[in-house]
């Protein structure tokens, strides 16, 4: 029978294909998120050791430059992947807008880690034409607030306080 199926069976078998891939989909979110989140706090890490390089070691900064610039490229994939998935999540379950305000909080905090991620880069480019002027203890607070982000990410959807 062709897609998209017609009447009460066709509706049917949507709902329990839709049942059946919901969690796979929330959980590849999971792991993607989690994945991303893991990028976002090592990044500032090598900021921190970036802004402690001696003005003369430049193979030691140029090898930090590359670490860095691979893992944003790679945090970066990996939060286009979360998105989507975060996507296909909503659009799979449009009742949970409904529900209460955790969501609506959720995806704020999701905007603020995603401006996070671009500000990671501002900074990398900052390093890259020597034009930083942030100390090693800015990076090292900065780095801080991608695990502060997650934390509040995850309580507000495990215990969905509102």
């Amino acid at each position: 029978m062709p897609w998209p199926r017609r009447g009460v069976a066709g509706m049917a078998a949507h709902n329990a294909a839709m049942s059946l891939l919901y969690p796979w989909v929330k959980a590849l979110h999971l792991v993607f998120v989690s994945s991303w989140f893991a990028g976002l706090f090592y990044l500032p890490r090598i900021f921190v050791n970036l802004a402690q390089v001696p003005s003369d070691s430049h193979a030691e900064r140029e090898r930090l430059l590359l670490m860095a610039r691979k893992l944003y490229r790679f945090a970066s994939f990996l939060m286009v992947v979360s998105i989507a998935l975060g996507i296909a999540l909503a659009a799979m379950a449009p009742g949970l807008f409904h529900g209460g305000f955790w969501l609506h909080a959720k995806l704020l905090l999701v905007v603020v880690a995603i401006g996070y991620h671009h500000m990671c880069r501002s900074l990398l480019r900052s390093f890259e034409k020597l034009e930083n002027r942030r100390r090693e203890r800015w990076f090292r607070v900065f780095n801080e607030m991608s695990v502060l982000l997650f934390a509040a990410i995850v309580i507000l959807v495990v215990v969905k306080p509102f």
